[in-house]
């Protein structure tokens, strides 16, 4: 059980931490802290996030005084007396930079309603709500989820969602890249229109990041200029069909949960390394690439010529 110990005068008396083990969403890698804020007038019960890639927070059990300092800061933006202008700030960031995300805002203005929202019967309709979440905490937003929480609407457990009135992450800091349309073009071109899933050449390919951003830190990011050399761009990226891009981020979700690394077509060949992950490499940031070198959803081109040399060893050594 991982659990904080905080009976010190560092954490704000008005915060109570319910529950010492953390709350975990697997699917997303968040981890959060389930915790009751008291104001003068209210009681915040809310999970935070201390494991939140989108945002860059990423806390440790162990790291006591930064925790209650995070959790401090928390519980100012979250009063109650803040909220107007937090709503203010927000509508203008919609009207200015998001001004036709129509859709996605829709959700945002249910969540901004406050408390734990179901996803069955109180937001939107729309069958890729998931996405319009994604699409939120791309923008900045800080939003936790229970898998299974009791809704007596629904009278059944389903999953629900809760979004912190707290300031946007920094957008250009969550550790995501962006490319220009011209850039994107060009890197399907380098790569020759090939899904190196299938190994053909294909119109609805993708590109891909062959390190997966879900090992990636606040420090990973890089610059993706449209003077990129034809050589860069075939280090950084490979094609694949959105469906295949799914594919391996699931297999790569896994890695960095169980430490088990992917496999394709069913054949368990790693070029380097094994099947595990190995553990004397970082599990984020830019030396973590290295344990990905050997996985074949890494490099898929790759993996299949050493595949073949080592065919063609056996073969000629009679195996």
């Amino acid at each position: 059980m991982e659990e904080y110990f905080t009976m010190n005068n560092s954490l704000n008396q008005n915060i109570t931490i319910v529950e010492t083990e953390r709350k975990k969403h697997l699917k997303a890698s968040e981890e959060y802290v389930h915790v009751n804020l008291s104001y003068q007038n209210k009681t915040e019960d809310v999970w935070v996030p201390v494991e939140y890639r989108r945002t860059g927070i990423s806390i440790k059990p162990n790291e006591i005084e930064k925790f209650n300092t995070y959790l401090n800061n928390i519980y100012e933006q979250m009063n109650p007396e803040h909220f107007s202008l937090w709503l203010e700030e927000q509508e203008r960031f919609w009207k200015e930079e998001k001004p036709n995300a129509g859709t996605t805002k829709a959700f945002f203005d249910r969540l901004a309603k406050g408390g734990w929202q179901c996803v069955e019967c109180t937001l939107p309709k729309n069958p890729n709500w998931a996405r319009r979440i994604q699409d939120l905490k791309e923008f900045g937003y800080t939003i936790a989820t229970d898998t299974k929480r009791y809704c007596p609407i629904c009278e059944k457990n389903t999953t629900h969602l809760i979004l912190l009135p707290i300031k946007r992450g920094n957008m250009e800091g969550n550790g995501y890249e962006t490319w220009s349309p011209t850039l994107r073009k060009r890197i399907i071109h380098v790569l020759g229109n090939i899904d190196v899933y299938e190994g053909t050449v294909s119109s609805h390919c993708l590109p891909d990041h062959k390190f997966p951003e879900i090992r990636w830190d606040k420090n990973t990011k890089g610059e993706n200029p449209d003077t990129m050399s034809d050589e860069e761009i075939k280090s950084k990226f490979q094609l694949l069909t959105n469906q295949r891009n799914q594919q391996k981020r699931e297999s790569c979700r896994t890695c960095f949960q169980t430490g088990k690394r992917g496999c394709i077509y069913g054949i368990p060949f790693y070029y380097q390394g094994g099947s595990d992950w190995d553990m004397s490499i970082d599990q984020k940031g830019k030396d973590a690439e290295k344990g990905c070198v050997g996985c074949p959803w890494y490099d898929i081109m790759e993996w299949k010529k050493q595949l073949m040399i080592k065919l063609k060893r056996d073969e000629n050594n009679g195996l």
